[in-house]
């Protein structure tokens, strides 16, 4: 069993890209949260919620999700000694299912369509006291462990950036992410909140002005919530340097296969989508339209490879023809 002192999560490296930089004019550094353990930066958070409520008397925890969140409360509750449900969407890949059963040790149970279906069964099965309900993103908690990576950057990295990019799924990364910006003193920098078309909840939310829900997740790439959190929806309405934008999964997949040629890393096309907007035009189009000033030096959160296997990344290279 683990120290409770000592946080699940590991540092991680934030580099400096030399391709990237090269490509883009400017200084690009990539905080790698892929080289976490259970494969994401969700184990920063989810880490931090299911340790605190070990240490209250916690005896088992119920967790819906399709990939990386599942994956970090199982591995967290395995390494604390406790067992695991975790409740999957049914289109979740068989690779996904065996981890969790044979690596991790967990109770897996498929329910639903999508993820919001897993969620609603999962809050079901947690009514007992000792059981803790691990929601895969809205829980202060879980924004303040992944607050901890720009806590990090802000120490490996010579300069403040001018830019910061992250992906956004119902927002947990995305809450994390400000919430560090503000402890460094980064409040002064511009966030970039990137989503595949498809799995674009926040997006959708903002140009509508009031928080929506999708029909659908029509997204190849696992940002995979309907709904974006509250909260986050009041930290982009509220943040003074915001930006939300979109890329096609075939982007996203395209980012993903450059990555991988250039640093020789695996990732999932959910954080394909952040190297998007460096291997894209997102920058140039900010400031095209005059909404991004001068950039020198961008932070990409390179946030995890998930589920994504060689095989999966070969079959998406065939479906898009790249």
């Amino acid at each position: 069993m683990a120290s409770q002192e000592r946080p699940l999560h590991i540092v991680t490296p934030t580099i400096h890209s030399m391709p990237i930089s090269k490509l883009t004019g400017y200084d690009v550094y990539l905080k790698l949260e892929n080289l976490q353990i259970p494969g994401s930066f969700k184990i920063r958070g989810i880490g931090n919620l299911i340790k605190k409520a070990s240490q209250h008397g916690c005896k088992k925890i119920v967790c819906a999700s399709g990939g990386n969140a599942g994956l970090s409360a199982a591995y967290a509750a395995k390494t604390l000694g406790i067992p695991a449900t975790i409740v999957l969407p049914e289109s979740t890949s068989g690779f996904v299912i065996d981890k969790l059963r044979n690596e991790y040790g967990a109770e897996v149970l498929l329910h639903g369509k999508v993820w919001d279906d897993s969620n609603k069964f999962a809050a079901e099965m947690a009514k007992d006291s000792d059981c803790l309900f691990v929601h895969p993103y809205d829980h202060p908690d879980i924004w303040e462990g992944h607050s901890s990576m720009i806590e990090e950057a802000a120490q490996q990295m010579p300069c403040k950036p001018d830019v910061i990019i992250a992906s956004v799924g119902g927002g947990g990364l995305l809450n994390g992410v400000m919430v560090g910006m503000k402890k460094v003193g980064w409040s002064d920098v511009t966030c970039i909140a990137m989503e595949t078309i498809g799995a674009d909840c926040l997006n959708v939310s903002l140009k509508a002005g009031k928080i929506v829900t999708l029909p659908d997740i029509t997204s190849i790439a696992c940002l995979g919530a309907l709904t974006p959190s509250a909260k986050t929806f009041e930290f982009a309405q509220s943040f003074e340097k915001f930006h939300s934008a979109v890329v096609e999964d075939k982007e996203a997949v395209s980012a993903c296969l450059r990555f991988a040629d250039d640093h020789k890393l695996l990732v999932e096309p959910a954080c394909g989508a952040s190297l998007a907007a460096v291997y894209g035009t997102i920058i140039q189009d900010l400031q095209y339209r005059g909404k991004l000033g001068d950039v020198k030096s961008a932070l990409v959160i390179v946030c995890g490879t998930g589920s994504s296997t060689l095989k999966q990344l070969q079959a998406w290279r065939d479906m898009f023809n790249l």
